[in-house]
């Protein structure tokens, strides 16, 4: 998932606002910190997914390529079916 600097932002209020609103946090540190630490969270969330697709595309090249093109294989099932199988692995929730 591809998101700009702004909306990190504005994902990262919406979940301070959500959880401070349902009282399942109390700010310890100023608010600004607060919301620097889950602006960091998402982005490298975001990093570690990208950095999935990224092996997943390569992984799908070797296989295509070892099993001589593989015409017929649907490559966007086959991407899934990849990513989903590294993400298991490595504990990542999509």
């Amino acid at each position: 998932m591809r998101l700009k600097e702004d909306q990190i932002n504005r994902l990262a209020e919406k979940v301070l606002a959500d959880l401070t609103s349902a009282k399942l946090i109390s700010l310890k540190k100023e608010r600004g910190a607060v919301l620097a630490g889950i602006r960091e969270a998402i982005a490298a969330d975001i990093k570690g997914e990208e950095a999935l697709e990224k092996d997943a595309e390569l992984l799908l090249e070797q296989t295509l390529r070892s099993m001589g093109g593989a015409a017929g294989i649907d490559r966007h099932k086959m991407l899934k079916m990849i990513k989903e199988k590294l993400a298991k692995d490595r504990k990542i929730v999509l």
